[in-house]
């Protein structure tokens, strides 16, 4: 059984998920047309069970670039999904809303990211990084101020009884959403599937990178684990931290899942020890590099090895059926644009259709 919720820091806890009966001429079997919504949908962000994010932000990542333009990939590709699943059958008609393309964040961003770059450039000079604690401490300005915005609108969303989701963006976005998450709950844990541990406290000398989102996740009091998917990338400081937590951190590295698996253990088999790891309330922390790379061969760091899409569909599903529920989740590192691809975009928007639906059915 999962460990005893702590309670709550709010009169309102779990999401509620309210199924919708009439949807006018709507015909989820036909043509999607683009009404500016994810997956062409028909709700707004008052008769929407879950509310997703676009959080267009990649002010420090350290290989390719891309994160910022995969919001708005994710949801023209998710023009092109099938409502109806195999497993959760009409689970849109809870629905699912995203709000319009956030230029303001999107631009402070991009400040922010032309100013990392002078970092950058001069680290790769062999230049030493104190030189720019000034740099450094504009760019943190930026990411508190983008901060304080995803995590106001997504305390309003939760409080108003909404399933809220981030759609990166770089991986360091979904700080925002777990300070507002660990406002409502008492206590969560979180699945952070993922090719990195990102349990670095800082990375080229940015405390807020992507490469420490779960370093600075621990911070919060709330987080009473984070269980690790798929990680095969990692340096020794990392290890040292997952092995000096106190089994606050549970690491199910890639090569472990490949080993159970070589030797026999079915998959089912290694998702109940996961799930079994993971308190009663889960937020998920979804990075698409957690996938194997053919998957997201655009993504800005991409490791060899990881879950294949069915192994990552099958997790979330044992999640629901344990019982514990998915009360918010994040999907990033979609590449978009120029640097991303079609097919990154169309992998992501089919798995962020699963998160939803699993979150959907968990709470409701």
């Amino acid at each position: 059984m999962p460990p005893e919720h702590k309670g709550c820091t709010s009169t309102v806890c779990k999401p509620k998920p309210q199924r919708k009966t009439d949807f006018g001429a709507y015909n989820p079997g036909g043509i999607a047309v683009d009404n500016g919504n994810i997956f062409s949908l028909p709700f707004t962000s008052g008769d929407a069970s879950v509310v997703i994010l676009p959080v267009p932000w990649e002010a420090t990542v350290s290989y390719k670039t891309g994160a910022a333009a995969g919001p708005e990939a994710l949801r023209l590709a998710s023009l092109q999904v099938d409502l109806y699943d195999e497993d959760m059958g009409d689970i849109w008609q809870y629905g699912i809303y995203m709000p319009g393309h956030p230029a303001d964040i999107y631009e402070t961003g991009v400040h922010a990211r032309v100013k990392a770059e002078k970092i950058l450039g001069a680290l790769a000079r062999g230049e030493d990084c104190a030189a720019f604690s000034a740099l450094y401490g504009d760019i943190e300005e930026h990411f508190d101020s983008m901060y304080a915005r995803i995590e106001a609108e997504t305390l309003d969303f939760l409080q108003r009884g909404k399933i809220v989701g981030l759609a990166g963006g770089d991986h360091s976005v979904t700080l925002g959403s777990l300070r507002a998450y660990a406002h409502q709950f008492g206590s969560f844990g979180i699945l952070h599937i993922d090719a990195h541990a990102d349990l670095r406290k800082a990375y080229e000398g940015f405390r807020y990178s992507h490469a420490s989102i779960m370093h600075n996740a621990l911070a919060l009091p709330q987080v009473m684990r984070i269980v690790q998917v798929g990680v095969r990338d990692f340096c020794r400081d990392e290890a040292e931290a997952v092995s000096g937590s106190k089994d606050r951190i549970r690491l199910f590295s890639d090569r472990c899942l490949k080993k159970a698996q070589f030797s026999g253990k079915p998959w089912d088999a290694v998702c109940s020890e996961i799930v079994g790891s993971l308190p009663e309330f889960v937020y998920v922390s979804f990075d698409i590099d957690g996938l194997d790379p053919s998957l997201c061969p655009a993504t800005g760091t991409p490791v060899p090895g990881g879950l294949s899409y069915a192994e990552a569909q099958f997790l979330l599903k044992k999640v629901t059926e344990s019982g514990r529920k998915i009360i918010g989740f994040d999907l990033v590192e979609v590449a978009g644009g120029e640097q991303g691809s079609s097919w990154d975009a169309n992998v992501g928007a089919r798995l962020l259709y699963q998160l939803c639906g699993r979150a959907i059915i968990s709470c409701a």
